[in-house]
């Protein structure tokens, strides 16, 4: 079995997603973010407060090439890594990529009190999640398959998951 590097949004479900898979094909789950948080010795939030969104990047893309060496682990991406384009080709070379989406007012209803999304400490969090997905887009449009989780469980999306993979002898 090939990678599988789920994208997205924060908030889209990449994480628990992530260990839904981990758990049903006995694969090891990588979270890009929790392997910067403990390289770096500091949460996302002060990468960002402290370095700056470009540091972080860098870090992200390091972080992905170390993580794309390996083979048949889950790798639960950070909702930005798409927008370096060297990462969406290590992803597409070392892997199948996954895009969980969800529309912006669930995203913000899923999101609701968590304080370590830096890139949503605004005024109006909703209108900035429509800007950065407008943004994202064109970027997360490049994942070989698109999953609305607007509506599904943890375990229905890991399942529509399983079903294209399977349907498309991934797995």
């Amino acid at each position: 079995m090939k990678n599988i590097y789920l994208v997205g949004f924060m908030g889209t479900g990449k994480s628990a997603v992530g260990k839904a898979l981990s758990r049903v094909f006995k694969k090891k789950l990588v979270e890009v973010d929790k392997l910067i948080e403990l390289k770096e010795n500091r949460s996302i939030n002060r990468i960002f407060k402290e370095s700056g969104e470009a540091y972080f990047r860098g870090l992200e893309n390091k972080v992905l090439k170390a993580i794309s060496k390996r083979k048949n682990v889950i790798v639960s991406c950070g909702g930005g890594i798409v927008i370096n384009k060297e990462n969406i080709k290590i992803m597409k070379q070392t892997g199948i990529m996954v895009c969980l989406f969800a529309k912006p007012k669930v995203i913000l209803e899923r999101l609701k009190g968590k304080i370590n999304r830096p890139l949503l400490r605004v005024r109006n969090p909703e209108a900035k999640i429509r800007e950065l997905l407008k943004q994202r887009e064109i970027f997360y449009e490049q994942a070989s398959y698109k999953i609305d989780t607007s509506c599904l469980s943890v375990k229905g999306a890991a399942q529509e998951i399983i079903r294209i993979l399977d349907k498309n002898k991934f797995i």
